[in-house]
């Protein structure tokens, strides 16, 4: 049986009259019903105490967490308890949703374009000058808050010989000039609040009338109209609002009485249609901005002396309807929709995703998915940095590649976005199809082929290509894709079968982008790349050879998307992600390299070139374990050791089981034995580091990030400090 819960921020149901009529119509409708309030709420327990209708009374009782929740309350009175409210949103659907106050629907209307043209001109009042301005335009004008309710607050002004008339709760009240501009100021340190023309509705006896849309979603999940209604002001005012003087009527019996019968008839149809429309509307509008849906509105719009509709303000939870067996229609659809989206939500939020994904597909945004053995983020963060040049860009979060990061993202992509750059890990045969699966690219880049995760498959570089390749089949037929050149193991990922265009970047062989004259200058690197058969000079504030490629991803897939080679440029001045070869100049003028994210066999030789190369006197490598080798670890370590001697390398220390192994074989290619240590314990480690290190020397930190290097960062950054002089640091 469904568990509804009533959220509200009164704490006895007996002070909230609507509480009885839902509790009443869910035990009718088959659900369990509790009100409760946001401190009631267990989380270490997942029970809440609140209240449940029982014999005639309200009744206090613990039960599990609901299956559902009608969000009712203030929502200001519900602020203090955001933080409760959004960790029960993360694991409970949620009804009544949002939709903002009134300028920000507007706004939101406005750049859905559909509807725009129903939207009443508006401005928000900052300055006496907008409201004489929009005097000056439209002659009579209405103010209101943007946050009002209940038709307070609402003013009517026009222009007269004595200076201005403004109208409020039936009363005139004549200013001039000078008192009208003093009498804002003062309503605008209270409050904040926006003009509009004064659009005329009025019936045959001249009192003024409006339009109320009731829309609802029900136990289907569909849009129905609960009501449409009339509502007249009383004489001498514009306010049609019930709680001030309003009163309300049937509409056909008003349409036949304010019109003739064909008019009437198409004003009813009219206005049917574009109830649902416009509830259709703004569901999907959420859904693009904020991968969610909404329930239920309340529609006010006016009708012109030339029967022309204008939209005055969509409420997001409206009163309900005048009429006792109406507020019991609203309460029935609320409990059977609450009980709909119990039932259905996994559904619902991929109903919400196949909307987006659509909406990205019909506005063609760029979706770009970057995988790899290595290099992953770091092309992710240039081609990021590029796009944001010219475009709004969603980017993955931080290191966030696995299945449910891309999940979390697909949620978050918006209609705002124009291009959308991903992440994807992988350490399994299938993974990459998941993330494709869940979001697909339409531009896809694979790094290169190499040893990452290789224990995962069976120690077969083949197997590995062959999970990348997951990449190639998942993007869109007519997609792109870009592959390394110069990586031998990528001739083995499965293109034979790729319908779209392949792009090649590279080095040392010919290749569509091809990087060249590449050389280490201060704080990174410098290449030329031809770009529409120009020859450029690109700067990277990152330093290696490897990082080029990186680079040359970006530079391929910007160029392909019609950056300029300056936009290209500038772009590439980015923010590199945080423990990438971030250099760190301490005191004793000894320089500390970070490379600690994440640690394979491709990128410790990538970072032993970078230190190679930018450090001129002793070089200490501090060298973690590696995992996900399996029976190829031996092999590696036994290639990193050899490495380590080739580059020049003068002290090797390794950390974690294992790890020795590539110290002995280091030792093996002519380091010296008293130059090699092995430690188990980290604070060992580190009380050796400060009794070895001396003025001048270098020091590299990497190993997988299971291991913590970047606590040995830390350690050394703390116990030595910082030299305040340089300028190195995470740029």
């Amino acid at each position: 049986m469904t568990l509804i819960g009533m959220l509200h921020h009164r704490k006895d149901p007996n002070t909230v009259i609507k509480s009885y009529a839902y509790a009443v119509v869910a035990m009718a409708e088959g659900a369990d019903f509790i009100y409760f309030t946001p401190k009631s709420v267990s989380f270490e327990n997942q029970t809440i105490e609140g209240y449940v209708y029982k014999n005639g009374s309200w009744q206090k009782k613990i039960t599990p967490f609901p299956d559902v929740i009608y969000n009712t309350g203030s929502p200001e009175k519900l602020e203090a308890s955001k933080d409760i409210i959004n960790q029960l949103r993360e694991t409970i659907p949620f009804t009544t949703v949002s939709l903002g106050n009134k300028w920000g629907i507007n706004e939101r209307l406005k750049k859905g374009k559909e509807f725009s043209k129903y939207l009443i001109p508006a401005k928000i009042l900052q300055e006496w000058k907008d409201l004489l301005n929009f005097q000056t335009l439209y002659q009579d004008v209405v103010v209101k808050p943007m946050d009002g309710r209940k038709g307070q607050g609402i003013y009517f002004i026009k222009k007269c010989d004595q200076g201005f008339i403004v109208n409020k709760d039936s009363k005139d009240k004549v200013y001039t000039q000078n008192e009208l501009k003093e009498f804002l100021q003062s309503l605008l340190q209270e409050n904040t609040y926006i003009v509009q023309p004064y659009v005329k509705s009025k019936t045959k006896t001249g009192l003024i009338f409006d339009f109320r849309l009731h829309a609802q979603k029900n136990g289907e999940g569909k849009w129905v109209i609960t009501t449409i209604y009339p509502r007249i002001a009383s004489d001498g005012t514009i306010v049609t609002n019930i709680n001030n003087g309003g009163y309300t009527n049937y509409l056909m019996p008003f349409l036949n009485q304010e019109f003739n019968d064909e008019e009437a008839l198409n004003i009813k149809r009219t206005l049917e249609y574009f109830t649902l429309a416009l509830a259709r509307h703004l569901d999907e509008l959420q859904m693009l901005e904020f991968s969610e849906v909404i329930d239920e509105i309340g529609i006010d719009v006016g009708l012109d002396e030339n029967q022309k509709l204008w939209i005055y303000e969509v409420n997001w939870r409206p009163g309900c309807p005048p009429a006792f067996y109406l507020e019991l229609d609203v309460v029935r659809n609320t409990i059977q929709y609450a009980i709909y989206l119990a039932n259905n939500y996994e559904k619902v939020k991929q109903d919400i995703r196949q909307f987006k994904k659509k909406d990205m597909e019909k506005r063609k945004v760029p979706i770009i998915a970057v995988t790899g053995s290595a290099g992953k983020t770091t092309t992710k963060s240039f081609i990021t940095s590029i796009l944001k040049t010219r475009w709004n860009t969603f980017e993955s979060k931080d290191y966030w590649n696995r299945t449910d990061h891309t999940q979390i993202h697909a949620d978050l992509i918006n209609s705002s976005h124009q291009a959308v750059v991903l992440e994807y890990g992988m350490g399994f045969p299938g993974v990459i199809t998941e993330h494709c699966r869940i979001i697909q690219p339409n531009i896809s880049v694979i790094t290169n082929v190499g040893m990452a995760h290789i224990g995962n498959f069976d120690g077969d570089i083949k197997k590995i290509a062959k999970a990348k390749s997951e990449l190639i089949h998942g993007t869109k037929k007519n997609g792109i894709l870009f592959i390394n050149k110069d990586c031998e193991n990528s001739k083995l990922l499965e293109t034979d079968q790729f319908k779209g265009k392949i792009i090649t970047t590279g080095i040392k062989n010919p290749a569509d982008y091809r990087a060249y004259d590449v050389s280490y200058a201060e704080n990174g690197m410098e290449f030329k790349v031809k770009l529409q058969d120009k020859e450029w000079l690109f700067f990277i504030p990152i330093y290696g050879e490897h990082h080029v490629y990186n680079a040359l991803n970006a530079i391929g897939v910007a160029d392909y998307l019609g950056f300029s080679p300056e936009e290209i440029k500038s772009g590439l001045l980015f923010r590199k992600p945080p423990r990438r070869l971030t250099v760190y100049q301490l005191k004793q003028a000894i320089t500390l390299i970070d490379d600690s994210v994440h640690s394979t066999p491709q990128g410790v030789k990538a970072a032993i070139d970078v230190f190679k190369n930018i450090s001129p006197n002793r070089k200490i490598a501090v060298l973690g374990r590696m995992i996900g080798l399996g029976n190829r670890r031996v092999e590696q370590y036994q290639q990193i050791g050899k490495y380590l001697v080739k580059q020049g390398v003068d002290m090797v220390i390794t950390y974690g089981r294992y790890a020795q192994g590539i110290g002995y074989e280091a030792i093996a290619a002519g380091l010296p034995i008293e130059n090699f240590k092995h430690f188990m314990d980290e604070d060992a480690m580190h009380e050796y580091l400060l009794n070895v290190l001396q003025e001048n020397d270098s020091i590299l930190v990497k190993g997988a990030s299971i291991m913590n290097m970047f606590n040995t960062v830390q350690f050394l950054k703390s116990a030595i400090g910082i030299d305040n002089r340089q300028t190195t640091s995470e740029k």
